[in-house]
């Protein structure tokens, strides 16, 4: 009986030996830090996401100019002329420079007319030299205000603002996201690495009962124990392995090179080193985010850039219930050369003129009171969404800031078991040479350290999310950005 168990401590030293040393030990080689600075220097330099992130306040700048255009002065021209059987029935010319000016909606206009002939309208006919004229059309009812060239203007550069906004929340989110993938990387380099020493303990225990069970001083079925022991932290680690991998391919997803190409993290990188002591949940910074909220939340800064063009919008509205009562005035002139001695009737003055009125006005209004009534229900559901968003976003806070506070407190307590089931495996340690203890006593003790220890690098990474989305709640990324926040 004593030699089939030899057999079988024989073969299970043999296949534990070869499974723990076939693979590489790779622990030496990982000397390269990345850091979270490392990170935000690959993702805010060359992520696409980021670059077209960055259109969006392009894209609504372009939307201003393209309002602007509708003050762009414009030149129209026209000719029309008819001869037949040798006769000449009219030749027309007309042609104007329109300026559209901001104040009181007006245009100024500057035209030149030449029509002659012999079946020409009396009252547009002029000299053979035609007819130069300056004068302006004002609006002195609806769109006196504002119109719908003013109107697009302003809301387009509201638009600005609001683009603007959006893109802080999508950069916010954007590195939200890269924050949560990192410390999820970490938790589980750090698991892996826990379990990793967890193999090695227990395949130096393995070995050494083996070898004691060989000379007679343990009994065999401690040799067994130990190495089923050591085949389930081999089965965890190769598990832990692979969900290591992966994060590790998840946070690449961030990293990106200067040619936009992805990139991965070398097989030799490790996340950062945590001194837990640094962990803590302050009450100022919680004060400095939910007064930087109220003030500059990017999605509150959303809502207000959408209630300033509603409130344009509802000016216009308001604009357009006025009757329409539009005047044009020109003064007109046939001199071509002012050097000239000319009786009066040629020169630019009050007895040569145009004058032109037009009048409208819808009896019931009905569209534009209707049109009026649906901003005016717009802006009050804007405003509930402003409150309800306001309380939100301070609850969000308050609560993720409780996160944090509890994060702390369970890490001060897992430090402090930990420590003391150290001193647990330690005395078991003592009373197992002394042959007062198991071997199924220690393994035991051993594994709930490893627990607890990943325990710990569990809180630590919740600690670090939940600081991460503290700042998100709050709108903005770091305690830099915070800071230069607040200055502005």
């Amino acid at each position: 009986m004593f030699r089939i168990v030899l057999i079988i401590l024989i073969g299970l030293f043999t296949t534990v030996s070869y499974r723990t040393y076939a693979q590489p030990d790779t622990t030496s080689s990982i000397t390269e830090e990345f850091s979270l600075q490392d990170l935000e220097d690959f993702l805010f330099t060359n992520h696409p996401v980021l670059k077209q992130i960055n259109l969006l306040s392009e894209s609504a700048r372009a939307s201003v100019t393209q309002a602007l255009g509708k003050f762009d002065p414009a030149l129209y021209a026209d000719f029309q002329n008819k001869y037949f059987g040798e006769t000449a029935y009219y030749n027309d010319w007309s042609s104007e420079l329109k300026v559209p000016l901001w104040l009181a909606g007006a245009d100024l206009k500057v035209g030149y007319d030449r029509n002659v002939g012999g079946f020409t309208n009396p009252q547009s006919r002029t000299p053979n030299t035609g007819l130069t004229g300056i004068g302006l059309s004002i609006p002195l009812g609806q769109g006196l205000l504002i119109d719908s060239r003013r109107n697009t203007l302003k809301q387009a550069r509201a638009m600005v603002e609001y683009a603007e906004a959006e893109q802080v929340q999508q950069i916010n989110s954007l590195w939200y996201q890269a924050i949560s993938d990192y410390w999820d990387w970490y938790y589980s380099y750090r698991q892996f690495r826990l379990l990793e020493d967890g193999v090695r303990l227990a395949d130096t225990r393995f070995r050494a009962i083996s070898a004691q069970t060989v000379l007679g001083d343990r009994p065999p079925i401690d040799s067994v124990e130990a190495a089923i022991t050591l085949q389930e932290r081999e089965m965890q680690l190769a598990q832990y392995s692979v969900e290591f991998r992966n994060r590790k391919l998840i946070l690449s997803n961030h990293l990106w090179n200067e040619n936009e190409q992805p990139l991965e993290l070398p097989e030799h990188a490790r996340p950062t080193t945590v001194n837990v002591k640094d962990l803590q949940a302050d009450d100022q910074l919680l004060s400095q985010l939910l007064e930087l909220a109220e003030r500059q939340h990017p999605e509150m800064m959303m809502l207000e850039s959408k209630d300033m063009q509603l409130s344009i919008e509802e000016r216009y509205r308001r604009e357009m219930l006025k009757p329409r009562l539009d005047i044009s005035g020109t003064l007109i002139s046939s001199r071509r050369n002012f050097s000239e001695s000319l009786p009066p009737i040629y020169d630019f003055n009050f007895g040569n003129y145009k004058l032109g009125m037009s009048f409208a006005f819808p009896i019931f209004l009905r569209g534009e009171r209707g049109k009026l009534r649906e901003v005016r229900i717009q802006q009050e559901q804007l405003r509930y969404d402003q409150v309800i968003l306001g309380r939100n976003i301070r609850n969000e806070i308050n609560t993720t800031y409780n996160d944090l506070s509890a994060y702390v407190q369970q890490l001060r307590l897992q430090i402090k078991s930990i420590a003391n089931q150290e001193v647990l495996l330690a005395g078991e340690l003592q009373k197992f040479d002394l042959g007062e203890s198991t071997l199924f006593i220690i393994n035991n003790r051993e594994t709930t350290l490893i627990d607890m220890q990943r325990q710990r690098e569990n809180l630590i990474a919740a600690y670090q999310k939940a600081l991460a989305a503290l700042y998100y709640k709050a709108g903005t990324r770091t305690t830099e950005s915070l800071q230069q926040q607040i200055l502005e």
